[in-house]
């Protein structure tokens, strides 16, 4: 793979993150709660964080090596609610977060097994690794809030 496609990759890479960043803005406004605005500034934050990741794997590179396992505790993946119609609570919000980080996971999963180039491959094994330690983390908060009889 050459470096032009690579880094064509990287800025889809760097779309969809920017995509994620304009979705936690838009809560923002419609959230009516101000530690709700607050979690979802903190997901603002963290999306921004996937950027400079992503930047770093440009000047980087990836390999194999830099890819690691992440749980999957499969609870969004017995969500069947439609996200995008959840009101704004604290549940709905980590239901909508998990959903998105789910669909980035399946995507780059999808997309790793589409190109032969092994670097490609590769690079999309590893977004979608970081994808799945993301969902990992709105998991986790999910079950501890039910967890705690909410």
């Amino acid at each position: 793979m050459n470096k032009q496609d690579f880094n064509e990759l990287l800025d889809f890479a760097i779309e969809r993150e920017k995509e994620a960043v304009d979705f936690y803005r838009s809560l923002q406004k419609e959230s009516k709660f101000a530690d709700q605005i607050k979690m979802l500034k903190e997901l603002e934050a963290m999306e921004m964080g996937h950027i400079v990741v992503i930047e770093s794997i440009r000047k980087t590179g990836v390999k194999p090596e830099d890819i690691q396992r992440t749980p999957n505790l499969m609870i969004s993946e017995y969500i069947t609610a439609d996200p995008a119609t959840l009101d704004l609570t604290y549940q709905n919000i980590l239901i909508r977060a998990m959903k998105r980080e789910e669909n980035s996971f399946k995507l780059y999963s999808e997309m790793s097994v589409k190109f032969p180039d092994a670097e490609i491959a590769t690079l999309f094994r590893r977004l979608a690794a970081d994808e799945a330690k993301h969902k990992l983390i709105f998991e986790k908060l999910y079950d501890d809030w039910m967890s705690a009889g909410n």
